[in-house]
């Protein structure tokens, strides 16, 4: 019996160990520690798809659900903030606000959050304790936009609720409600929330009614096209935890509301390969061979597919709208955008869409700092906190906050 049970147990450690081994470069954070995070994801992804395939939920709710019950259990820090829910122009948001005002108006961050335009919990766990730290450690006023996700909803309503949300939170009596200094003011964004915060910049830089203007932008690993799923970084990283290229192009067909069957064609670049005299117009916003520095280039080559999927771009016009992919954004819009600081990691499929947005603010004339982390991976902001601690999130946090008390 004993024997059986040692044989059934070493089967079981072994299916594990191999459930969870995943082989990642060499030069990655902590990565025994990201192969637990990524399969804990991965099996909460499965459970989304059973449900969904059964008819019970649909799978970004079961998924949510289950971020929704981890994140109640991380431990409140920073516990002296005082916090308000309240509505900005029908948009919820949270409030973070540090005690001992004394009279003096504070600076302001509003921040945005990631997850696939379609998960998180802004209110809870990682991004709470995140917001918390912001406003402690800056002395400042924050702002957390909860925009509601897909599948609920769709592009434009969350871009279009993170624009209300800021347009409301700059208009000259809200300030002075908060006492928040008007000429301090910026907006923060991970992810799906650096996206939105992007464009959100470039709404507000170009808006001519807007008397109060954005100082700074801070864009950690933002998502920021959907036209080019291999780049240098969409190849060298697609399967690289926790944003593989695959889930990356399903969370882009969700927030558009498009059909999930089209994730192969966007992976392989189908859905721009008939599309050569439209995409010659905008080449140059996107051309990585061109934007980004010869090291990250590496020997990877543009995926140009002979043939592809004809009508995708006409059936998905978002693709090409500059709301949802700033990068497309036109130079005399990206002029008017405030100082940038974009965050990239080496081992995330986004890291060129960063990078490509920073050296185009560049050339634009817009003072930007690229962050870029060598042991970086996607979501390591979000895994700084209880209970992973990974070190490239806790110094990547450090530095951002520390860059906006510098700057801001």
């Amino acid at each position: 019996m004993m024997k059986l049970l040692g044989g059934v147990t070493l089967l079981f450690a072994i299916a594990v160990g191999y459930y969870i081994y995943i082989p990642l470069p060499r030069t990655i954070s902590e990565p025994w520690k990201l192969m637990v995070v990524d399969a804990t994801f991965r099996g909460v992804v499965m459970m989304g798809d059973v449900a969904h395939s059964l008819g019970l939920s649909h799978r970004v709710h079961v998924i949510n659900s289950a971020i929704v019950n981890f994140e109640s259990l991380v431990p409140i820090t920073n516990q002296e903030i005082q916090i308000e829910d309240i509505l900005f122009d029908g948009v919820h948001v949270r409030v973070y606000q540090p005690p001992g005002q004394d009279g003096k108006l504070r600076r302001s961050v509003m921040f945005i959050h990631g997850g696939g335009w379609a998960l998180g919990a802004p209110k809870l766990g990682g991004y709470d304790s995140l917001c918390r730290q912001m406003a402690a450690e800056l002395d400042a006023l924050v702002v957390t936009v909860d925009y509601r996700m897909a599948p609920d909803v769709h592009f434009p309503v969350q871009y279009d609720e993170c624009v209300r949300a800021a347009k409301h939170f700059l208009r000259p009596e809200v300030l002075e409600k908060y006492s928040v200094d008007p000429e301090r003011v910026a907006v923060c964004g991970d992810s799906a929330g650096g996206n939105l915060a992007a464009a959100v910049a470039q709404r507000i830089g170009a808006d001519n009614t807007s008397a109060v203007k954005l100082k700074l932008q801070v864009l950690l690993y933002p998502v920021l096209q959907a036209l080019d799923f291999n780049t240098a970084s969409y190849q060298q990283n697609h399967n690289v935890p926790i944003l593989y290229r695959r889930l990356m192009a399903r969370f882009w067909l969700e927030y558009l509301g498009a059909d999930l069957d089209l994730v192969q064609s966007l992976m392989i670049n189908n859905h721009t390969a008939q599309e050569q005299n439209l995409m010659s117009l905008i080449h140059s916003k996107l051309d990585w061979t061109t934007l980004l520095p010869k090291r990250l280039i590496k020997n990877y080559k543009p995926v140009f597919p002979v043939t592809g999927s004809s009508g995708i771009l006409k059936d998905i016009p978002a693709l090409l709208d500059a709301r949802a992919a700033p990068l497309l954004a036109e130079d005399k819009v990206l002029r008017m955008v405030p100082r940038a600081y974009i965050m990239t990691g080496e081992h995330d499929v986004l890291r060129d869409d960063g990078m490509m947005y920073a050296r185009r603010l560049e050339l634009a004339g817009v003072s930007v700092t690229n962050a870029h982390y060598e042991d970086g991976f996607h979501g390591c902001v979000s895994f700084a906190f209880w209970p992973c601690y990974f070190s490239v999130g806790i110094r990547a946090v450090q530095n951002y906050i520390a860059w906006l008390d510098e700057h801001l």
